[in-house]
């Protein structure tokens, strides 16, 4: 197994530590810390998030991340590697971006995959953003869907990526069981949080106003627990650090990325 990590990670590390995000709690059930949160669906998220995708289609920033516009882009060189690998083992590149948003993921990658051919980038995500985004954002590469399924009959999907998407779902590991059990070739999963002593966590995530205000559960996962649902189907190709740093209150966790490739029949 591969280990991957770049210099530039640190720079962004640095930059993203300053919003002060914090990770309170230590919840018993999901509708337990729904209750204590405003919610993933906030119209807030979608407004900021709407504004910071409109500079980078129109030039005015390199790329965003959680609604934080960047005015380079630090490349996120092992998920750039892990697509490249991909396209080169299937003669092009239909990437399944989970909980995508507006393509933040698309625009920090694309000078390093643009010359992929036959490249199609297709979002999965909320209905909001499904609806803003085929109208502002939509193009050759780049098209948003409301369901797997959806995506999965308009496409021969090569990659499904999970970046930083997981740890926001009510029920992760149901989750993984249905989309794995799929087969896709590649599985990318990105700016993942686990727990350094090993027992998963339900936390309230709380983003600073100056980011959006908005409030809502996040896990933070046990690395063994969680490549558990991976081993029936997938090798584990590589892993690297990812490029989230935060702890919940009173622990301490790592983000982590990983590439995973379906088992081939014996």
């Amino acid at each position: 197994m591969i280990s991957l990590a770049s210099p530039l990670i640190f720079d962004a590390i640095r930059r993203f530590r300053g919003t002060k995000i914090s990770f309170v709690g230590n919840f018993r059930s999901w509708e337990e810390a729904k209750i204590a949160s405003t919610g993933y669906s906030a119209q807030v998220i979608l407004d900021r998030t709407v504004q910071a995708a409109r500079k980078v289609r129109d030039g005015e920033a390199a790329y965003e991340r959680d609604s934080v516009i960047f005015a380079r882009t630090d490349y996120n060189f092992p998920l750039a590697w892990a697509l490249m690998r991909a396209a080169a083992r299937h003669g092009g590149l239909h990437v399944l971006d989970f909980g995508g948003a507006l393509g933040s993921s698309y625009f920090q990658s694309r000078e390093l995959i643009n010359s992929i051919s036959n490249l199609k980038w297709i979002i999965v995500e909320q209905s909001a953003h499904v609806e803003v985004g085929s109208r502002e954002f939509a193009n050759g590469v780049l098209s948003f869907h409301r369901t797997i399924e959806e995506a999965c009959n308009l496409y021969q999907i090569d990659v499904l990526l999970l970046s930083g998407v997981i740890q926001c779902l009510q029920d992760p590991f149901g989750f993984l069981d249905d989309v794995l059990s799929r087969r896709i070739p590649s599985v990318i999963l990105d700016r993942t949080p686990f727990m350094l002593d090993g027992a998963k966590r339900l936390t309230v995530q709380h983003v600073p106003k100056r980011i959006y205000p908005a409030t809502y559960p996040a896990w933070f996962f046990s690395e063994d627990e969680l490549m558990q649902r991976f081993v029936k189907h997938y090798d584990k190709i590589a892993t690297w650090p990812a490029l989230d740093r935060h702890h919940p209150e009173g622990g301490r966790a790592e983000y982590k990325g990983f590439l995973f490739e379906v088992k081939i029949p014996s």
